[in-house]
């Protein structure tokens, strides 16, 4: 069986897991997928890793067009992806709905884990939440960063501590066992990113590499996106 390259943020990881038997018995072909912080997954397209579809903001995708590393025309957005805080599984959810209350909980929390904050689109973002809310400083010696989300949701999972509290993008929270969603962040702090799939100039399955597109962004595929944390 021939195997498709697949850069992803990690924003989709769950969704295209669920979705590779699918498409193997569609195409007879596996998903080789890396899934990581958009920034690094850039800087791996870039770097010539190889590739057949690019899963990444709908931003850095039109970059990428412009560029030309991916095909003009061949993306389609999959949906937004909304920045939320979580907690461990059976522990109490504390109120983030306004910026004091989400204050206030990152202060209580014992510690705080979530993505990059140098190359990840929600660890960048939460640093900025952390600045503009006067707790980076303040709380630097609780901040526990992974170089993806579903990596820091994951460890959160798996560590012996109580009252920890994370921020990510909703999907990996959603897909992590173990974890919690609490909410998105105040809308004040809101953060809502597109994703769109494309096909790689580089890709050496061209026609397997669109069938997932066309996959991914479909509507027999639309419920597990939703369920995962796409909103239309």
């Amino acid at each position: 069986m021939k195997s498709l390259h697949l850069l992803s943020g990690g924003a989709a990881y769950g969704l295209v897991s669920q979705l590779e038997q699918r498409f193997a018995d569609l195409t007879e072909c596996r998903i080789a997928g890396q899934f990581g912080a958009v920034g690094l997954m850039r800087e791996q397209l870039l770097g010539g890793a190889p590739c057949d579809v690019v899963l990444l903001t709908a931003a850095l995708m039109a970059q990428l067009e412009a560029e030309g590393r991916v095909v003009v025309g061949s993306t389609r957005a999959l949906g937004r992806v909304k920045t939320g805080v979580a907690v461990k599984v059976g522990e109490t959810a504390p109120a983030v709905a306004t910026p004091d209350e989400l204050a206030a909980a990152l202060r209580q929390a014992s510690a705080i884990y979530f993505p990059d904050p140098l190359k990840a689109t929600a660890g960048i973002h939460f640093m900025n939440v952390l600045k503009q809310l006067g707790l980076d400083v303040e709380l630097a010696q609780r901040l526990r960063v992974f170089p993806n989300g579903a990596t820091a949701m994951g460890e959160m999972a798996r560590s012996n501590e109580s009252g920890l509290l994370g921020c990510t993008q909703v999907t990996e929270i959603l897909y992590t066992p173990g974890v919690q969603l609490v909410a998105a962040l105040p809308q004040a702090f809101e953060l809502a990113t597109v994703y769109s799939a494309g096909l790689s100039r580089g890709a050496q399955h061209s026609q397997a590499a669109m069938e997932l597109i066309a996959l991914l962004s479909s509507a027999e595929a639309a419920p597990l996106r939703l369920a995962g944390g796409f909103e239309a």
